[in-house]
Formats: structure tokens, sequence, C-alpha cells
């Protein structure tokens, strides 16, 4: 049995990992698979090159596997309970604090500080209806009537329309008063119109009138009952038995629907007639920020289902700049049981239909932070919202998180909003830099070095200073900038030809995945890349890394830097560091084109593309951050041969890391035979004694 069958993991996938020679599991693998397995949410951080990917792809696979299997053979039953067949509140599209009584009539919410509500599992399109709703305990609530696409907090957006017991009607954040207050023991009576789009409410019998006329955006959207609490227990009746107040004339108990007028609810759980996925029906969606990482994602995952036979395991990569079509074709004929993807293009397919959420189990965000800075926040609550929490086979949505830089408060106010009592796996803790990671700085002053005057041949600069007045001589800031481009670009290649390949998102697909082969084949020296293109990159061996600028969070440079020093190989990393502010282009959510094309060299707070950079500053952050001061190398960037007692040999494994482990073995040679002698000591009496009683 390997180390990784001990944690349940099946022996197809283990004899995979065997061959890939991982003989234990890292520690956030020990950690993170049994959690999966076990069906709980995770958030999962650790240092890069930790082997986050296989902590949640390989339980992943194994369930997904098992779900195949047991579909296979017959023994998966499609939950009776996914749907409810009455009208009662939804245990599934319900806040977390809300609890729902098992006849699914009585909502109760305990929190006191937070409001959380409910919907009902059915609602209503065309027609008359009504139901009542009773206050059967003191605090506040608020009750009416919402779309699927409302938040569970009524009336705090444009599709949900709520009547609160303080006498405030509310739609939109908009609270107006309305009828007057009630509290416990009132019936509140809930009506709507559907075809004049009219909602109004009822207190104990009594016609408060017409409360919201619903906006043209939900007209022909379908109503369901509603209800929000702090503090508070409400009790509700939907036909099942008589009214205490009669419904006003042309007006219907609302289970009395059918037909067209009847909608399911289908947020929370999963709505299909049998529990075999459509081909288009992915059980694992997995998120990625960047093309390159998915694809390594992807890669891995073929690695890891090897053994795995009858069935196989279906896995598509869903990315930009390759013919959707063929995706497309895979999709509706192939089949997939696992996708990973890049967010576009991922939300073009699911937009068009050609993706269904419907029996989504896992749903993966990698590399979560980046997502978070790319702006994708609303895509990502949005695709949780469209998952059903409980499958068809009665199994929980599961999150899995990761990331090396977790600990963003983007990243923790996702995980309270979205996931279900997360396990966090915090094994990073502070930032620090691995032993196996030498990092240095070059100070780049050209006010010091100005050989920079007398360049006739230099690199071509980002153009941030094309049209300022830059010459040889001067001190203008401007001069001082870009005479450290200059100098970055000549401290790099110090004057010898290299060759070097380009990887960001200006680049068509097929150049960026031909140079990443190249690169990792040695076929060229150089990889020039962006942070968000470099992220998560395994590249086996990398002896060194290039920080021509520092990056502005102080918790990006052990990420950044961690792309040397893998799988315990050394690495050397350098960070040209200005001495003098550098203005480099900064596109922000007011440039058009997002950089593409853009000459815009004003300063952002005139609604320019352009800041100044204060490099010596950040580097005083980063070194506060890690509790350390970063040596200072000449800009020949030879590092001094004693450094690590003059054993390195970047890109290969300390060959005499265990030295001072002979000596300690030296050391423990006097002990350890005491020990040996006192342990045979010990089993001679042991025997002593055990031989003399039997004679007795």
């Amino acid at each position: 049995m390997t180390a990784f069958e001990e944690f349940g993991v099946l022996p197809e996938i283990a004899k995979a990992i065997d061959e890939l020679d991982w003989t234990l599991p890292t520690d956030i693998q020990a950690e993170s698979i049994p959690l999966v397995l076990g069906g709980g949410d995770v958030l999962m951080a650790a240092e890069t090159g930790s082997g986050k990917t296989a902590a949640f792809c390989l339980p992943i696979i194994q369930i997904v596997w098992e779900t195949l299997k047991d579909i296979e053979s017959g023994k998966v039953a499609k939950m009776s309970a996914s749907i409810s067949p009455a009208w009662t509140m939804s245990t599934v599209d319900r806040g977390n604090a809300v609890a729902v009584s098992s006849c699914g009539l009585r909502v109760q919410s305990r929190e006191q500080k937070e409001w959380h509500g409910t919907r009902c599992t059915r609602g209503v399109s065309g027609g008359k209806w009504g139901f009542e709703a009773t206050v059967t305990d003191e605090g506040l609530c608020r009750v009416g009537w919402s779309t699927l696409q409302a938040n569970l907090d009524l009336g705090t957006d444009k599709f949900g329309y709520g009547f609160g017991g303080t006498g405030k009607k509310s739609n939109n954040r908009q609270f107006d008063d309305y009828g007057e207050a009630f509290g416990k023991n009132d019936v509140i009576t809930c009506l709507i119109d559907c075809t004049k789009g009219e909602i109004k409410f009822m207190k104990n019998g009594v016609d408060l009138g017409t409360a919201f006329t619903v906006n043209k955006q939900n007209e022909n959207a379908p109503f369901f009952p509603a209800v929000v609490l702090k503090n508070a227990e409400m009790a509700f009746n939907f036909g099942s038995k008589p009214f205490k107040h009669k419904l006003p004339e042309g007006y219907k108990a609302i289970n009395a629907s059918s037909g067209d007028n009847l909608v399911i609810n289908t947020n929370g759980a999963s709505t299909s007639s049998s529990f075999k996925p459509a081909n288009n029906a992915p059980q694992a969606i997995i998120i990625e920020p960047s093309r390159e990482l998915a694809e390594q994602t992807c890669d891995q995952i073929k690695k890891f289902k090897r053994y795995l036979e009858s069935p196989k395991i279906r896995e598509l990569l869903v990315i930009g700049g390759v013919n959707v079509k063929d995706q497309i074709n895979t999709l509706q004929n192939m089949g997939v049981d696992v996708i990973v993807g890049t967010p576009g293009r991922l939300e073009d397919l699911i937009h068009g239909g050609y993706i269904s959420l419907e029996n989504c189990r896992f749903f993966v965000l990698d590399e979560a932070d980046g997502l978070l800075k790319q702006g994708y926040t609303d895509l990502i609550e949005r695709l949780h919202k469209q998952m059903p929490k409980i499958t068809a086979d009665g199994r929980r949505l599961q999150m899995i998180v990761c990331s090396a830089t977790l600990h963003a408060f983007e990243v923790k106010k996702m995980a309270d909003k979205l996931m279900h009592f997360p396990t966090w796996v915090d094994l990073k803790g502070e930032d620090a830099v691995p032993d196996t990671v030498h990092h240095v700085v070059v100070p780049v002053d050209p006010q010091k070095d100005k050989s920079w005057n007398n360049l006739r041949r230099h690199i071509i600069t980002d153009a941030v200073h094309a049209q300022d007045n830059v010459r040889p001589g001067s001190t203008t800031p401007e001069t001082l900038s870009e005479a450290v481009k200059m100098l970055k670009g000549e401290y790099c290649i110090d004057r010898n030809f290299f060759s070097c390949v380009c990887l960001h998102g200006d680049r068509k697909p097929n150049e960026r995945k031909a140079n990443l082969e190249t690169f990792k084949k040695g076929n060229v020296k150089f990889l020039i890349c962006t942070d968000v293109a470099a992220r998560g990159l395994d590249i086996s061996g990398l002896p060194f890394m290039i920080n021509v600028t520092l990056p502005d969070e102080k918790s990006n440079y052990v990420h950044r830097i961690g792309r040397v020093g893998r799988a315990e190989r050394m690495g050397l990393a350098i960070s040209l560091v200005s001495s003098v502010p550098e203005k480099v282009w900064y596109h922000g959510e007011w440039c058009s084109s997002r950089g593409r094309n853009c000459w815009n060299t004003n300063l952002t707070d005139v609604k320019g593309c352009c800041i100044w950079y204060n490099e010596p500053q950040y580097l005083a952050d980063i070194e506060e951050h890690l509790n350390i001061t970063i040596q200072q190398i000449e800009s020949d960037m030879k590092v001094p041969h004693d450094d690590f007692d003059g054993k390195v040999v970047y890109g290969q494994k300390r060959l005499q890391s265990g030295s001072s482990y002979v000596t300690h073995t030296a050391q423990m040679i006097p002990v350890v035979k005491e020990l040996s002698k006192l342990e045979s000591e010990a089993q001679i009496l042991y025997l002593k004694r055990h031989i003399s009683f039997g004679r007795k």
C-alpha cells in the first residue's frame, strides 16, 4: 500500500502517482485530500510548488470516477427530495443562518445582527395568487415576493419586493412607508397579480392597497414567496389548510397553481429527471486565471486518471484562442466530466447554453486571489448561484479555493459569502523564502552608473517617455526614469546575445503555447512574461528568474521568486531595483482598451494610464514583511562564491546538503548504542520473568 492509499486514494490513482516518482504526499496533500474526500469545502494555502494542484485534483478525480461507476452499475438513484413535491420553504435556497422545519412551513433565524432569508420551492407565472405568513415570535421580518435572480435579503435588489414589520415596503433598497407595523401573532397575506404586475399585502384581513408595480424587467418573470428574518420566526400557509382571512375576489391560493402557471425553484437543487448527467453537464469545474495554468492542470488530470478504466473520465480544456466549435462538438457529442478552463471562454459557453451546471458537484478556484484581482468576482458568484447546492443523488456542492497567496481580504470575503463552513488548511502562515531560493537585489542607479549616456544601441523601452524631453546629461525625473529602463535591459543581457520568447496576453494562443514549450525544452534562454502569465507555472529545474520590476504587493514577492527553487532544486532570484522613481504603465478600468494600443501617458489622477513607481519603498516593505535584509550585488550579477558554502549549482539539487547529517549521525552513535543495550536488557529481563512465572 502506498502512502497515498492510506488517505483513501484508489490504487489505480496511486499507481499513476507512483510512476511520477512521488514517494510521499506533501503537507498540503496530506491535509487536504482526506477533507475533500470527506465531502467538505476547503480553503488551502501553502507555499508555491507545494503540490496544491494534486491536492484538489486527486480527490475530485476519484469521486467523479466512483460516481460514474455507480451510475454505470445502477447503484445511484435520483434523490426524490431534490425537488420538493409540495409547497414548502426551500432548505437549499436559503441563508446559512436560516432553519426550516421538517414540514417546510416554519422558518426561523436566530442571528441577531444580520438578515437571513429563504425562498419557496415553487412559484407562479400568470394569474392572481396569494399566501399567508404568520409572525410566530418576536423579532424583525420582511415577507413578500421575489424572482429567482433576487438576493435572499428580500427587497435589497430590483428583483425582490418585501413588506417589513416596521411598516416599510422595500425594493432595490428603497424603503418607503406602507400600511402599518406588524408583530407577533399578526397574519400577513401576500398577494400578486401577475397579469397587471401588481403586488399588495393584507394585515389581519385588512387590505393595505397596492404596494408595488413590478418593473418591466420582471414583468414576465415567475415570482416565488420569500422571507428574510433577523432573530425572528414565521409560519406559512400556501393553501394546504383554510386561510385565516379570505382572499380578495379573483385571487387563489398559490398551491392551486398548475400547468403553465406553476414554476419550480431551480436554485439550490438539481432538477434533472434522471441522475445520469447530460453530455454537457460536468461534475467538476476548475477555473484557472491563465491558459497556461489551465493547460498545466488539465495535463496533470490526464496523468492521474491514467489507470482509471470502465468508465473513463472525460476531461475538457476550455480556453480562449482555440476553435470554439471543437469545444462545442466535444460537449454535445463526446461528453465531459471535468472541465478546466479560463473565465472568459467558460462564461461564453455557459451563457450560450453549451455547458450545463445542472450536475456540477465540484467548483474549484485555483489561484483565487489572481481571479478576483482580474475582476471575476461577479462571474464567480453568478456561476455559484447557478450550480445546484444539492445534486440529483443528494450530494452537496463542494467548493475548493486555493492559492499561494490566499490571505487576501477579497478571498476571505468571498469564502464567507459562498462557501459552506469551509476548513482552512493554512500551511503557509507568514511569508518566508524557501531554503532552496537564493534571492538578491541589483540596485539600478542612473545617477551613479551613467553608462546609459553613451549607449549607441539599447533595448527598446516601453515608450512611456516617448512624448517627454528625454536627453543624455539631463537629470529630470523623466530622463532618469528612461535611464532606469535602459540600464535594466543592459544588466539583463550584459551585452551578450541571448535568445528569448514572450508569454503574455497580447500574444496569440498558439504562439504562447509554443513559446512555453520552447523554453521548457531549453531551446531559448529567457522567458519574458507578465505576473498573471507566470502565476502557478511549474517549470522543473528552472535555475534563475529576474524581477525587472518589484511587485507592488509584498506578498507577491515570495510568490514570484517561487518560480525557482522548486522540487528541492536550488534557484537564484534577482530583483532589479531602481533608486529613483520610474514611470510605468498602469491601465485601470478607465482605460477603454485596457492597454491595447494605448498611448495615454498622463498620470492616473487625471485619467491617464501611468504612475510613478517607487521601488525603494516597495523593497523596504518586502524586507519588513519578511523580517530580513536582502543581499545586494553588483550589476554584473555575480553572486559571491562562498554563499551556501560554495556548494550550489542552480537548477540542481544540493549534492552535499546531507553533510551536516553525517556529523549529526556521528554524534548520535553513542546514544543509539546505549539505547540498544538498554533495549536488549529490558527484553532479557522480560523473558526471564515470563519463563520464571510459567514454571511456577
